[in-house]
């Protein structure tokens, strides 16, 4: 495995897991509950399970990507199959901060969110791209 892959995917990774931990904390920082009818118990529960699921989804996905590259015992179809898993979830993720950015409150906010999206999506597509071209076996 290259330099280079090992450097991108730790990268990304970290962001990944660094934005999966931080986002535990997102629904208090940002008083989410407060908006929602105390009544509509339902929708409290399915939001805290969604972003649990979710912040749980990004630092797993950080840390697979980690073990496969440093690991040294996962085979280029695992590492193929696993890198383009995740550059789906941040192509989706990139895509609807184009489509739907949030943030807008703030323009440093939104494009800041944008620009770390589009590094992280990138720092996968050329880990993958690297690691489907190689000609060396993982």
């Amino acid at each position: 495995m290259s330099l280079l892959i090992k450097l991108l995917v730790t990268f990304g990774s970290s962001v990944s897991i660094g934005f999966g931990v931080w986002h535990f904390f997102v629904p208090k920082a940002w008083k989410w509950y407060s908006y929602m009818d105390p009544a509509a118990t339902e929708l409290v529960v399915a939001v805290r399970a969604i972003n649990v699921f979710f912040s749980l989804s990004l630092v797993l996905f950080g840390l697979m990507n980690l073990f496969f590259i440093f690991g040294g015992h996962a085979n280029r179809y695992a590492v193929i199959v696993l890198l383009g898993a995740t550059c789906v979830l941040w192509l989706t993720r990139l895509a609807f901060q184009v489509l739907y950015p949030q943030g807008s409150i703030n323009p440093a906010l939104q494009y800041g969110m944008l620009a770390a999206f589009a590094v992280v999506t990138l720092c996968y597509l050329v880990s993958l791209g690297m690691v489907l071209f190689q000609k060396t076996v993982v």
